[in-house]
């Protein structure tokens, strides 16, 4: 190989290499910190305290038919569940409704379906609002393990909230109950659902920056198929293949193969 062509591989790895090296570190170091991290720790189930919902078998409940009755009239019910909020049984109705105004507000698709959340008293089959700060707090403090007092709360009505962005793809609006515990745990309580829906601890935080990393979506976080990770995926292949060619056109060995050997040169 000529040297000037040796040169100029050498010269391609070298750059390819300082562009890329500083990216294959941070995959590596979150690599490492993901396959030595406890899932149940990083999602806060260690702080989630145990159990659930104790029906009594004798105990009177609305007709779910009359709930619903109450429902605009275009609703159409995607789900009803029975749960618990701070020992109350309520109903939980998920249902769409074609809302035109909306739509047009929105700048959707004339008859987009809107999804909305209502609660009840299933004791009643009143219709009840969305919690408010001091239940939502009540519920917190009730699914938290530890008995610890509130360091402050703060109302989500949007994803990617100034100090709130690691709350993405869950119901809004939201109450973000932040713990005086060492962990500086915030438990996400969704408003309209009544239910909690996400624990936030520092190690998730520490796990959701390398992740960010590691993917290289600096605002969603979960998008593999973004452009700086595919340019920078394939410069990666592109220096590991320099790497092999220069270690082909370097290597002494290979030369003493590749050379004819001087008996053959005499004939």
């Amino acid at each position: 190989m000529k040297r000037t062509t040796h040169l100029r591989i050498r010269k391609t790895h070298r750059y390819l290499g300082l562009i890329t090296g500083i990216q294959f570190v941070m995959w590596t170091i979150g690599g490492i910190y993901f396959s030595f991290s406890d899932l149940d720790e990083i999602h806060g189930d260690h702080q989630r305290k145990p159990g659930g919902m104790v029906l009594e078998s004798d105990v009177e409940l609305a007709s779910p038919t009359a709930v619903m009755a109450q429902l605009p009239g275009a609703a159409m019910i995607t789900s009803l569940k029975l749960i618990d909020i701070m020992g109350t049984p309520h109903y939980q109705i998920a249902y769409n409704v074609p809302d035109e105004q909306a739509s047009h507000m929105a700048g959707h698709d004339h008859g987009q379906a809107a999804t909305h959340t209502q609660l009840a008293v299933a004791a009643t089959g009143e219709l009840r609002p969305a919690l408010n700060e001091r239940e939502a707090i009540m519920l917190a403090r009730q699914s938290f393990v530890d008995s610890v007092a509130v360091a402050k709360v703060a109302y989500i009505t949007q994803e990617n909230m100034t100090g709130h962005h690691e709350y993405r793809g869950s119901a809004l609006p939201a109450w973000a109950i932040t713990m005086e515990h060492p962990s500086q745990t915030t438990v996400y309580v969704a408003a309209e659902q009544g239910v909690v829906t996400k624990f936030r601890n520092d190690k998730w935080r520490v796990f959701d920056f390398l992740w960010m990393l590691h993917t290289m979506d600096y605002q969603g976080r979960d998008n593999f198929g973004n452009m700086l990770l595919r340019v920078f995926s394939i410069a990666g292949i592109v220096t590991i293949l320099s790497g092999f060619v220069l270690y082909y056109a370097s290597s002494q060995t290979v030369r003493r193969i590749t050379r004819p050997s001087r008996h053959l040169l005499k004939k």
